[in-house]
């Protein structure tokens, strides 16, 4: 999977910043979830990665999802009992999961909502992360599949 110069940029500065260097099997897969932002599993990222990489292994995916999220690239989605998903987009947002198709589905936030939320806290408390699920069951509708 061919990144953008301004993708391989963001992805070797984040690296950099974790004192790890960037590798074609982390491009690769950095890129197949760049392309679909469909919160695909970890089994879903090797199917897809093994169509440009044939010779990457599932041990290797786990390990690049694994150093994306350590870096802050893609966020671990999990919901109760199912698989982990993983998300690209960087902005502050929530996700609704469908509970029926196990879809997860990006949810944009109002400006300035997160910090509302910390503001929340009494004093002496300090936000390290704010996740903002939403579960329920999307109509017939909405529940096309994600554009590629």
């Amino acid at each position: 999977m061919k990144l953008t110069a301004h993708d391989r940029e963001v992805l070797d500065e984040a690296l950099s910043r974790h004192g790890l260097r960037s590798t074609r099997q982390r491009e690769h897969v950095f890129g197949v979830l760049l392309k679909k932002r469909d919160h695909p599993t970890a089994d879903e990222v090797y199917s897809r990665a093994k169509t440009g990489m044939p010779g990457i292994s599932l041990a290797t995916v786990y390990n690049c999802l694994e150093t994306l999220v350590q870096c802050g690239l893609v966020k671990q989605v999990n919901h109760e009992r199912e698989s982990s998903r993983y998300c690209p987009n960087p902005a502050p947002h929530a996700h609704f999961h469908d509970r029926t198709t196990g879809r997860v589905v990006d949810i944009d936030l109002p400006v300035g909502l997160i910090d509302k939320l910390r503001d929340l806290l009494p004093a002496g408390y300090a936000v390290e992360d704010i996740k903002i699920d939403f579960h329920g069951v999307a109509d017939k509708a909405s529940r096309k599949p994600a554009a590629a």
